[in-house]
């Protein structure tokens, strides 16, 4: 791999993201499948909505729109809605549409956003209302599929235009080739999906190789350790959906990587490194104090979630490695 060269994509990347946030207003499009968003909305004329998770994703004139995708590559050909409630149920009223996407990315250099499903909000959130009645699982999830959206919704597919070149295109193909470059350079793929791009910079100052997304580590050294890796803004890391089978995993670790990046500037501000075993022990103690405190409110835990702060730090004694 030529560090270098990888430097340099990474700073023609940056400079993309502040063009477009100068131009657009939106900005840390490289993570968290951002550039999928960009490409529907280029498709259909909409106008990006600054923000990630929480927020609408786009607007026109008509109004508001959430986008829900998927890869033809991917494992799961299915949209997924995450950690429902009432609330963001009701939300999904007041907006246009729900926009069900596909992204055509089998056997292609440049992804296509080839056809999607466009349902009402109203008609969506009356259909969720119903199906999430008996669902049981904590997480509070549900999948929702083209099946789903035709037999019980009553809706077609619609066939997206896939010459439509629109204002965000530039950018779009800018970012999509130089993430190829990327990618092979540090042998890598699937970088602009989740917090891949993060995990890459923060591999590069340790010298390890981050994992494709469907790896059951994060990252591996030279010797062929594995790593599990935790990348925040802040100094606050989040490990999700904890189960035994995911604990036992990380004990698997050479060591859990606790990291915080600058996004905008595509900076990884500190590193630190911690034990494993202890990073687990302190995890299972966590849930179960957490799950003590909401069995006094009489609640019960949606998802089985903790934090770990940069005081958790010292309690497992990570070394901070920058």
């Amino acid at each position: 791999m030529n560090n270098d060269a990888v430097n340099q994509l990474i700073k023609q990347l940056k400079k993309i993201q502040d063009e477009f946030y100068m131009t657009f207003g939106v900005t840390d499009i490289i993570t968290n499948s951002k550039i999928f968003e960009i490409l529907i909305a280029d498709s259909l004329d909409h106008d990006l909505i600054p923000g990630h998770s929480g927020s609408r994703d786009a607007k026109d004139k008509d109004g508001e729109y959430e986008y829900k995708h998927y890869k033809e590559t991917s494992s799961n050909h299915t949209w997924t809605f995450n950690d429902f409630t009432e609330s963001t149920i009701s939300k999904l009223r007041i907006i246009n549409s729900v926009i069900f996407a596909h992204i055509q990315d089998k056997n292609s250099k440049f992804p296509t956003f080839d056809w999607y499903y466009k349902v009402p909000g109203s008609t969506m959130a009356d259909y969720l209302d119903r199906a999430t009645q008996k669902i049981e699982n904590n997480r509070k999830m549900i999948n929702v599929s083209p099946n789903q959206i035709e037999e019980k919704l009553g809706l077609t597919k619609i066939k997206a235009d896939v010459t439509k070149v629109g204002r965000y295109h530039p950018w779009v193909e800018k970012i999509i080739d130089i993430t190829e470059k990327i990618e092979g350079e540090v042998g890598t793929t699937g970088i602009l999906t989740s917090n891949k791009f993060w995990e890459v910079l923060v591999a590069l100052q340790l010298g390890h190789k981050v994992k494709t997304e469907q790896a059951k580590y994060d990252a591996e050294d030279t010797e062929g350790n594995c790593y599990e890796y935790k990348v925040s803004k802040g100094t606050s890391w989040s490990f999700q959906d904890i189960s035994s089978d995911v604990l036992i995993k990380y004990l698997s670790d050479k060591s859990i990587i606790l990291a915080t990046t600058d996004k905008d500037n595509f900076i990884v501000k500190n590193i630190f490194e911690a034990d494993a075993k202890k990073i687990v022990t302190l995890l299972r103690q966590k849930l179960r104090q957490k799950e003590q405190r909401y069995k006094r409110m009489g609640k019960e835990i949606r998802r089985k979630q903790i934090s770990l702060s940069k005081a958790s730090l010292r309690l497992v004694g990570a070394k901070q490695i920058i």
